[in-house]
């Protein structure tokens, strides 16, 4: 079994379902509103716990309902959340508004994730004892940082989420084993929209790149191994594609970590996050190891 570390964010998102999402100056109404528990390190955590990985989460939650139900959600996922602090304040949250495509806006909140600027005793712990750490960035710089500098020192692999998109630190990217952007995060990156142009550009800066595509599935690239490999994703009719790409990368993570060629890895990650878009919300959409493999297999 995969044991996986998380250093992330935790939130709440606030989700309202309308026809077509408002532009600015407008109003529109609505036909729904949810509070799911969310947070980009948080759904990283449940979708990996849920593919069958044995997982930590190390993050900040605010001394509110908010943080009791983000704990609580963690925990029933069966992701350990001893270090998961509680601080005083908010904890973070995420307005998001889904329109009838399935697209998504998303304003964040950090909150307690703010907070989040460094290890505390017995973090470096939780990652020495993983074979790999999960990383994006809604924290703080330096906290990411800190969590990459300990995976480096004790040869855990890394994985980095470059979301949300910004420019990334030369030290970060020298210590990132696996940098996993989408399409849009990977221009941003390299200035290039093209995915195979991107990808060789981001190899001159970590050894691996999985660039996912949406609908179109993701791209692989690693040094030494020749040219990208792109594998397809499933057809399904999308219905909220909020935390898609985290359900991919907590799949691919543990199906990597279970010693599985990069390609079955990716297909399995891309079955996964099939199955989450066409369910609401972050964590909830999130399926079970069962479900993946039967959308793996062509029989869900």
């Amino acid at each position: 079994m995969t044991t996986i570390a998380v250093l992330g964010s935790t939130n709440m998102d606030l989700v309202a379902y309308v026809a077509k999402a408002p532009r600015r100056g407008e109003t529109v109404t609505g036909r729904e509103f949810r509070t799911v528990p969310g947070g980009k390190g948080a759904n990283q955590a449940v979708a990996a716990a849920r593919a069958g990985g044995t997982v930590a989460m190390i993050g900040a939650v605010g001394a509110d309902e908010f943080g009791v139900r983000l704990r609580a959600t963690l925990a029933a996922s069966g992701v350990d959340t001893d270090g998961l602090r509680t601080v005083e304040g908010a904890s973070g949250t995420a307005h998001i508004v889904v329109d009838d495509e399935g697209g998504n806006s998303i304003v964040v909140v950090p909150g307690a994730n703010g907070t989040v600027t460094g290890l505390e005793p017995g973090d470096e712990d939780r990652i020495a004892a993983a074979e790999a750490l999960l990383l994006q960035l809604e924290l703080p710089m330096s906290g990411v940082l800190a969590g990459a500098r300990a995976a480096r020192v004790h040869g855990v692999r890394t994985v980095l989420t470059p979301a949300p998109a910004q420019p990334l630190p030369a030290e970060l990217l020298a210590v990132t084993d696996l940098l996993v952007p989408n399409e849009h995060e990977a221009a941003a990156l390299t200035g290039l929209t093209e995915p195979h142009e991107a990808a060789e550009a981001l190899l001159r800066q970590v050894p691996e790149v999985v660039i996912t595509l949406g609908a179109a599935g993701s791209l692989y690239a690693a040094r030494g191994a020749g040219g990208p490999v792109t594998v397809p994703a499933p057809e399904v009719r999308a219905v909220d594609t909020t935390a898609a790409g985290d359900t991919f990368v907590g799949a691919l993570t543990v199906a990597v970590g279970e010693g599985r060629p990069m390609p079955e890895a990716l297909a399995w990650a891309s079955a996964a996050a099939a199955l989450s878009v066409q369910r609401p919300g972050a964590s909830a959409s999130m399926p079970a190891r069962n479900e993946i493999d039967a959308q793996s297999e062509g029989t869900a």
